[in-house]
């Protein structure tokens, strides 16, 4: 039995695991999928689940504001954006963009955020690059008005987001039994592989976890969780062994940049959509899905003989790429 930290309820939980039948038959492996893309409707994906547990923590702080950051879709932004506006909070987006005097259309997750009333400041590629010393002034800006402020890192990825998915694990140890699994899931922060680990080191289970990193490269991915799960084990006194050597990942799938798309990238979006009616978006679970295939292409036993792939959600990423996906469709 784990004990959690304080979190508040929000996502639909547990969400269903669900077989893909004919691209396990394509395939030639046993393929599930945990359908993390249905903890809720505004609150789609995988970023509710983190902040379930950093929201509790800014409750008990007396705080009325959360401060984070992403790039101009970001899916975790809009998720905090909309959990805030839910429970009481305002909220403060810092958003990536390449020219913020000319900042992008109000679409998508970026609708969603004003529709929700967040205050959004863009930011360049190099201002977001320094976000670590933004924090702190957008901190003193907020209580200059009077505010109480709560600042989430990118993706909720930090020691206490990743108790987020050592409950995922928990919930798949119910789904699956302790017969041996490997989880692949689309890496873009850390958190989610750092949670993950956890909770298979915690519930003793005979599973990998496997990345297929989205930006950056695996020697970045390797510190970022590796230091979440340090930090977890530190914090909390966890009676677990950690090693960072531990750590899987699958390199070589980021293509030509974060949330950017090659054609074949997005071919693999459609045909995973027109085999099982499964949507994936095309920065986070489209590329994690095409390097899984690509592996497989490769060596068919390289992630074992079962695999649950981690729908982490996004579906809100896809309608950007509308003109790219349309002449493969």
């Amino acid at each position: 039995m784990i004990e959690y930290p304080e979190r508040i309820t929000r996502a639909r939980l547990p969400t269903p695991v669900e077989p893909m039948t004919r691209l396990s038959q394509q395939l030639g492996v046993q393929l599930l999928v945990k359908r993390d893309d249905l903890t809720g409707s505004a609150l789609s994906g995988n970023k509710i689940r983190k902040l379930e547990f950093l929201f509790a923590e800014a409750r008990a702080q007396g705080c009325d504001t959360v401060v984070t950051c992403g790039g101009e879709q970001s899916n975790h932004c809009r998720a905090t954006a909309v959990a805030a506006t839910q429970l009481g909070f305002q909220s403060y987006l810092l958003l990536r963009t390449d020219d913020p005097a000319r900042p992008p259309a109000t679409d998508a997750n970026i609708l969603l955020d004003k529709l929700v009333g967040a205050e959004v400041r863009w930011v360049s590629r190099d201002e977001y690059k320094r976000r670590a010393e933004i924090f702190p002034q957008v901190a003193e800006l907020l209580r200059a008005r009077g505010r109480k402020p709560y600042l989430i890192p990118e993706g909720g990825s930090n020691a206490l987001g990743a108790w987020g998915y050592v409950k995922c694990v928990d919930e798949l140890a119910h789904d699956l039994g302790r017969e041996p699994a490997t989880l692949v899931y689309a890496a873009g922060s850390g958190g989610t592989g750092a949670g993950l680990i956890l909770g298979i080191k915690l519930l003793g289970l005979p599973w990998r976890a496997v990345g297929v990193n989205v930006c950056d490269d695996e020697a970045y991915f390797v510190a970022e969780i590796g230091k979440i799960v340090e930090d977890a084990i530190a914090r909390w006194k966890l009676e677990v062994t950690f090693d960072r050597k531990e750590i899987e990942l699958r390199d070589g799938y980021v293509g030509i940049g974060y949330a950017k798309s090659r054609p074949e990238e997005l071919a693999t979006l459609r045909d995973v959509a027109r085999a099982e009616g499964i949507i994936l978006d095309p920065v986070y679970t489209g590329k994690a899905f095409h390097g899984l295939k690509q592996e497989l292409a490769r060596d068919r036993e390289t992630f074992g003989k079962r695999i649950v792939f981690l729908h982490t959600g996004g579906i809100y990423g896809l309608f950007p790429k509308a003109a790219e996906i349309a002449p493969l469709l």
